[in-house]
């Protein structure tokens, strides 16, 4: 480690001397200085030091590093400073890592950040971000002050035969007129997060990669997991897990409805489906199981190891005509299972873009692959 101890020892030093009146004073200068700098958590290269200031009797982080808890190789717990009420913990990612973040009090209450303003929401909340590296632009997901954009419906609703119950989802219409016609879509899982401004973006991601005419127009449906009587009861946990009812809700009852109402190319290599973790495992159930509906399959930290049974379903098939896109983060993310998959799918020849990020579980890592997904699927 390098500039980051330094810093600390500079706080170490002051420390020794807080216990007097301008020790003190020195103390809480040096604090909002580091604060008004943006300094908290201090970061050097690949070093890293997280700081809390404030009364606790135990400190903790928690965050994509650990698992949230659950990789008990790293020891979460911070150290207080000298006799003063600031605590710390050192660490060691790659330099270009970015990861989200909690600090845990007291071993029972879990706050954001109060010394970093920098976050990143997820479906339960924001979290606080740590970047190791300058914060990356993020150019695709800032909309344009010029350049048309694109409609997203109203919530629509769908009862299916297949499942048993009512299915939510929003349909983005591109920019453009009446002529639009023979576009490709895209079908998106976790879709009512996927098109939240805060964690994937997408409908401006959209909305911008269509206006600068790095892919062609693209429609796309954004499935919603949520049983529509009560939000609170996501049903994913089924739904995205191997089900073929849920393949046959798509493809027997959704795809006639959206093909029916919008201008859409009804070929399968105009047809995509994309999802994050559980929705990965399900777009690869989906190439698997219904490639003659899609070939076009976007896999975002794919929760693999949920249902193994996935890989052998690859292993053992002859190669179906698919064109797939995979990415991982490799921090505690699905890098193993993802990894197993590319062997699998190079062995075979598929036509594969694979992607790894020093990263976590995280909307902040699958909204800035977005486009790569897009771009791979619909070059203009």
């Amino acid at each position: 480690m390098h500039a980051a101890p330094s810093r600390i020892q500079q706080l170490e030093r002051i420390a020794n001397l807080s216990g007097s009146a301008s020790g003190h004073a020195q103390l809480d200068r040096h604090w909002a200085d580091l604060v008004a700098k943006g300094q908290v958590p201090l970061v050097e290269g690949d070093s890293v030091v997280f700081l809390y200031r404030g009364p606790a009797d135990s400190v903790s982080w928690q965050g994509d590093f650990n698992g949230w808890g659950r990789d008990k190789r790293f020891n979460p717990r911070g150290r207080r400073l000298g006799a003063t009420d600031i605590w710390y913990l050192k660490a060691t990612f790659p330099p270009d890592a970015r990861l989200d973040y909690k600090i845990v009090l007291n071993g029972r209450d879990w706050i954001l950040d109060p010394a970093n303003p920098r976050q990143q929401w997820g479906g339960g909340g924001p979290n606080s971000a740590l970047f190791m590296g300058k914060p990356r632009p993020e150019r695709e997901i800032s909309p344009r002050r010029s350049g048309r954009v694109g409609q997203l419906s109203e919530v629509c609703s769908l009862r299916s035969d297949s499942l048993g119950y009512d299915v939510h989802y929003r349909v983005y219409l591109p920019a453009g007129d009446a002529s639009l016609r023979n576009l490709p879509v895209i079908y998106v899982t976790d879709g009512h997060e996927y098109a939240n401004e805060k964690m994937g973006a997408m409908v401006t991601i959209l909305d911008n990669l269509i206006a600068e005419r790095k892919i062609q127009p693209v429609i796309a449906v954004f499935l919603d997991p949520r049983d529509p009587t009560n939000p609170a009861h996501n049903r994913r946990m089924t739904e995205l897990v191997l089900h073929q009812p849920y393949v046959g809700f798509v493809t027997r009852e959704l795809i006639p409805r959206i093909d029916g109402t919008y201008p859409t190319n009804p070929a399968a290599d105009a047809r995509a489906i994309l999802g994050t973790s559980l929705g990965g495992l399900n777009a690869a159930y989906f190439g698997a199981e219904a490639s003659d509906y899609f070939r076009l399959i976007g896999i975002h930290s794919p929760a693999f190891w949920y249902r193994p049974a996935i890989y052998q379903r690859y292993e053992r098939s002859p190669r179906l005509p698919l064109k797939i896109y995979m990415s991982t983060g490799v921090i505690n993310d699905t890098e193993d299972g993802a990894r197993r998959m590319k062997a699998i799918l190079t062995a075979k020849g598929y036509s594969l873009r694979y992607q790894e990020v020093n990263e976590g579980h995280s909307w902040g890592n699958w909204r800035g692959l977005v486009d790569e997904v897009l771009v791979y699927f619909f070059r203009k």
